[in-house]
């Protein structure tokens, strides 16, 4: 049985068909990432995974059972993080979030948001206001909220695309470590050809205005280059190279 399946997921939104019946399986563990043009329906896709939206045909399957509704095995990490955060917690008070909603227990949640925010490194940071940190450390206590609540999945839309370059970079090692220690599950949004071949064990290109002889999946392709990476060697690699032109092929003829 798959982790995650995808089994003829159509959806329309206002007459018009933004996913065509689109197959294809994620393994327990693995990061994918899904990469496409605008209005190709990446974030559409991705939030019928997460039970935000519902499909118009086929179904999203998740340990077996059709994905109905959003659950706390899933985490949903926003590309506007500061729409994200509560401005009028701390650091501290933002993961504790997950917890109160999760209803653990109140002796639990201390030790479980130290936890967190070392695991990301903000433990120095934990009594200061979202307005006080930088991008990336808001970026940051987004992902260390959703790790808060134990999730099996983590489902990211661009999560990096308004940081700056050097800030990208640290944030883009900084998840392939964390996804690595605690064996998640990623799906990925980017527009970004290079952070999808960086990051991904397999990428997914969709295209826009597909139709049943060009259905929306473009290309599914694996990544063959060994974790963990390092932006220097890998993006000087051959098969990144090959793989860089292979993409930006599909999207721009697919």
């Amino acid at each position: 049985m798959s982790f995650l399946s995808f089994e003829r997921l159509g959806i329309h939104l206002g007459g018009r068909e933004i996913l065509s019946p689109t197959s294809f399986e994620v393994a327990r563990g693995e990061f994918v990432c899904i990469i496409g043009p605008s209005g190709c329906g990446k974030t559409t896709l991705l939030r019928a995974a997460a039970g935000l939206v519902q499909p118009s045909t086929g179904a999203v399957m998740r340990h077996g059972l059709k994905v109905t509704k959003p659950s706390r095995e899933v985490a949903f990490v926003f590309q506007d993080y500061t729409r994200a955060l509560l401005p009028w917690r701390t650091v501290e008070g933002n993961v504790m979030l997950a917890l109160e909603a999760a209803q653990m227990p109140v002796q639990e949640r201390a030790p479980r948001v130290q936890q967190v925010l070392e695991t990301v490194n903000l433990q120095a940071h934990r009594h200061k206001y979202p307005v006080q940190l930088s991008g990336g450390m808001q970026q940051r206590l987004q992902i260390a909220r959703c790790l808060a609540q134990s999730p099996d999945v983590l489902m990211m839309d661009e999560p990096f695309g308004a940081l700056d370059a050097m800030t990208r970079e640290a944030l883009q090692d900084e998840l392939s470590r964390l996804v690595r220690e605690q064996g998640l599950t990623v799906l990925f949004v980017t527009h970004d050809l290079e952070e999808a071949i960086y990051l991904g064990d397999r990428v997914i290109a969709l295209r826009t205005n597909p139709t049943p002889q060009l259905p929306s999946v473009a290309a599914m392709i694996n990544v063959p280059i060994e974790q963990p990476r390092d932006h220097l060697s890998v993006k000087e690699h051959p098969e990144f190279l090959r793989l860089r032109r292979e993409l930006y092929h599909y999207l721009g003829h697919g």
